[in-house]
């Protein structure tokens, strides 16, 4: 698995990640005449073959006992299924957002979605 480093690594991937937050709602108001159903499903296959090229990239850097592969290896049938179901709770939620922002707005479905979030996720 890839760790950074260094002090600039790690700040230099929080800066990316950052950028990439609102990618998805704001580049769905970019092309509106792409209907909402495809372009979820362009952002799930996205999603998904990021994180594989970045699994098998960053994370298998190394024969390490915490590379990708090996993490993939030593995961039982349990913990790869509630990763699935998390996956989907997950794909659920990013849906209802981004249909909420489309329908509502960026000012109105944001706050109202993650502070929903924040309370469900402290409860």
């Amino acid at each position: 698995m890839y760790e950074p480093q260094t002090y600039g690594a790690a700040l230099c991937l929080m800066i990316v990640s950052m950028l990439s937050w609102g990618s998805w709602a704001n580049t769905m108001k970019f092309v509106p005449q792409w209907p909402f159903q495809l372009f979820y499903w362009d952002y799930v296959i996205g999603v998904i073959l990021v994180s594989l090229v970045a699994g098998l990239t960053l994370g298998s850097l190394d024969d390490s006992p915490n590379s990708f592969l090996m993490d993939l290896r030593s995961a039982g049938t349990h913990e790869l299924g509630y990763a699935l179901a998390a996956g989907a709770v997950f794909n659920i939620a990013n849906l209802l957002l981004v249909a909420t922002i489309s329908i509502a707005g960026l000012a109105v479905a944001f706050p109202i979605g993650i502070g929903l979030a924040l309370v469900v996720g402290v409860i």
